[in-house]
C-alpha cells in the first residue's frame, strides 16, 4: 500500500515538474518575441547623379507650407523654424523648387509702388527691400496678391509699435532646409540657365516717387502715409 502510494507520489509529483518546466519556457518563448516595425529607408541624396533644377514648387503647395505656418501662430523667429521644419520634410529638388518660386515672387514684385511702401513702413530706409517683399510673402497668399495689386493695402498689417517690416530669415529658409537635408549648398543645384527670374536679372526700376517730394509718396500709399510717415 506504501509502495502503491509512494509510486502515485512520485507520478504526480513528475507531471507537476514537467508541466511546470514546460510552462516556463513558454513564457520565456513569449518573452524572446520582438515586434519588428517597418522603417522608411532614409533617403540618401546622390550629390553627382543629382540634375540642377530650374523647377518651381507648384503654386499651391508653395502658399499651403506658408499658410501653415501662419496657422501655427508664432513670432516671426520660429515661423523660420517652422518654415525651415516643413521643407525639410519635401524631396531635395521640392526645396530647391520652393526657393524658385520665392525668386519668381520677388522678382515679380520687384516694384516702383512696392519699394515706395516699404519705405514708409521702414521709416525712410529702403536697403531691405528684398527683405521686406520676404515679409510680404510670409504673410500669406491673400495679403500677398492684395499687397501686389495695390501697395496702400499693407495698411491693414500695420502694428501698433512696429518699427521695421522685414523678413531676413525668410530669405535663407530653403537654403538651411536643403543643407541640413543634404550637406550641400543649394545654389550648387539650381540650374540658372534655364530659371533667370531672380536678382541677377531685375529689370531697372523707374520711379514714380521721390523721397524729396512726400507728396508723392503720399499719392500711392495714402493710408500708409498717413498712418506711418512723419
Amino acid at each position: 500500500m506504501k509502495t502503491s502510494a509512494t509510486i502515485l507520489f512520485l507520478s504526480l509529483f513528475n507531471f507537476l515538474a514537467v508541466f511546470a518546466q514546460n510552462n516556463v519556457k513558454d513564457k520565456e518563448v513569449v518573452k524572446t518575441v520582438v515586434v519588428v516595425k517597418e522603417t522608411e529607408p532614409l533617403q540618401v541624396f546622390d550629390s553627382i547623379a543629382f540634375v540642377k533644377s530650374a523647377e518651381m514648387l507648384p503654386e499651391d503647395q508653395y502658399w499651403a507650407i506658408i499658410e501653415k505656418s501662419k496657422e501655427a501662430n508664432v513670432t516671426q523667429a520660429y515661423q523660420e523654424i517652422f518654415i525651415t521644419n516643413e521643407l525639410e520634410k519635401l524631396t531635395p529638388k521640392e526645396i530647391i523648387g520652393f526657393r524658385l518660386r520665392t525668386d519668381k515672387l520677388l522678382f515679380d514684385t520687384y516694384k516702383s509702388n512696392l519699394w515706395c511702401a516699404a519705405y514708409i513702413m521702414n521709416g525712410g530706409t529702403d536697403g531691405g527691400f528684398d527683405y521686406f517683399r520676404c515679409w510680404i510673402i510670409a504673410q500669406g497668399k491673400d495679403a500677398f496678391n492684395k499687397a501686389v495689386a495695390n501697395p496702400d493695402s499693407l495698411a491693414d498689417l500695420v502694428q501698433e509699435g512696429k518699427e521695421s517690416y522685414e523678413f531676413e530669415g525668410f530669405w535663407f529658409v530653403a537654403m538651411n532646409a536643403f543643407m541640413n537635408k543634404t550637406d550641400h549648398e543649394i545654389y550648387d543645384y539650381i540650374d540658372y540657365d534655364t530659371f533667370v527670374t531672380n536678382d541677377e536679372h531685375y529689370p531697372l526700376i523707374t520711379f514714380n516717387w521721390s523721397v524729396d517730394e512726400p507728396k508723392s509718396m503720399e499719392k500711392i500709399c495714402p493710408t500708409l502715409f498717413k498712418k506711418l510717415w512723419k
